[in-house]
């Protein structure tokens, strides 16, 4: 178990670690064609956790999220509103965790849990595969944020205290992206 939960938590720093820095404008602007943001990154993973391991786990979710419920439209948990604040939104993943990690120490990694939007094959699951299937997601949307936050500023890395990239500076970046452009070039 304890090697789960510290995957699991390792994704959750480096993805609101992608926060840190970042104004409030950067951190809520579209950077893709689907709409996909920093902020709404969190407050996505966010609702995710506090499902997963709430209302599947047959426990009470740790908040409301009407961005997800009947009224909701489509992707309402994947941006912040302008009454959404960071700190907010922040607070809401920070609140995920410790349900998440509540839920986890007192159920224990064979607790049942069924999930209603997963196939029939699959819905009826177990802890154990419900972190091991978050740390998947937070992985995927870190990496996510990743590129956004590599697109607003040029920061990169994987988590505070682990750069996980070479350290290069400026001009050996633009040599390396224009040695994989060559390559690219060489099928154009």
């Amino acid at each position: 178990m304890e090697m789960l939960t510290r995957y699991l938590r390792d994704q959750r720093n480096a993805l609101l670690w992608k926060l840190e820095g970042v104004g409030d404008y950067d951190s809520r602007r579209p950077m893709t064609g689907t709409g996909t943001n920093l902020l709404g990154l969190v407050k996505h993973v966010a609702s995710m956790e506090i499902g997963y391991f709430g209302e599947v786990c047959g426990r009470p979710n740790a908040v409301e999220m009407p961005w997800l419920g009947d009224s909701a439209e489509d992707n309402d948990d994947m941006y912040a509103t302008a009454d959404e604040s960071r700190e907010w939104v922040v607070g809401l993943y920070r609140t995920a965790w410790a349900d998440t990690d509540a839920a986890i120490a007192e159920l224990g990694l064979e607790a049942e849990a069924v999930v209603p939007w997963w196939g029939e094959r699959t819905r009826r699951t177990n802890v154990r595969r419900l972190i091991v299937h978050m740390i998947a997601e937070t992985a995927r949307h870190a990496g996510h944020a990743d590129i956004i936050r590599e697109q607003i500023d040029g920061f990169a890395g994987l988590y505070d205290g682990n750069g996980n990239l070479p350290d290069g500076e400026r001009g050996w970046w633009d040599a390396y992206r224009a040695k994989v452009q060559a390559a690219a070039d060489a099928f154009a």
